[in-house]
């Protein structure tokens, strides 16, 4: 069991030529792994907003955040640990079916709140959303009953609960 703590950092940077990967050199440079990276622009075609997870000391994130905010690119970045937030990634998941794993396939879908994309005589191909913990589940329990063929996540997204927001200062 892991003894640090899960680290959902929320990121918004301008669109830059380099910008990520500053960044993410700023965590490998002090020998954090990022376990999820997502980024996407956001409803200002100028910024975008990245979203990492990595686990790692309080303190030591907290730097990495400090120096961070000196980077030219960022114009906004919050540590979501131990703030009230949502978050979500989304799993691509193809596994082989036969006459005997078929029905415990779709049932596990089923209760998982899933949903079928594709379907072929040996194979299905599923779509789920949830918290990394319950895409986690998903995946050990499909594995159980079927041979996974291809996996992809997405990386989490997360926003803040209630009023609180990642945007730029005015």
């Amino acid at each position: 069991m892991r003894q640090d703590q899960r680290h959902i950092v929320s990121i918004l940077l301008q669109n830059e030529a380099g910008a990520l990967a500053r960044v993410a050199g700023m965590f490998s440079a002090r020998g954090y792994n990022i376990e999820s990276l997502s980024v996407a622009p956001t409803h200002d075609p100028s910024l975008s907003r990245l979203t990492l997870v990595t686990y790692g000391s309080e303190s030591v994130v907290e730097q990495i955040i400090k120096q961070s905010r000196k980077l030219i690119e960022i114009v906004e970045i919050i540590d979501l640990a131990g703030r009230d937030h949502i978050e979500a990634e989304l799993l691509m998941l193809k596994v082989r079916v036969d006459a005997l794993n078929l029905q415990p396939v779709v049932d596990c879908v089923v209760r998982h709140h899933g949903q079928i994309l594709d379907e072929t005589e040996a194979t299905r191909t599923v779509q789920l959303t949830g918290t990394g913990a319950e895409v986690n589940d998903f995946v050990a329990e499909i594995s159980g009953l079927a041979r996974v063929l291809e996996l992809a996540r997405s990386g989490t997204a997360a926003l803040a609960r209630g009023t609180t927001v990642l945007a730029a200062p005015v």
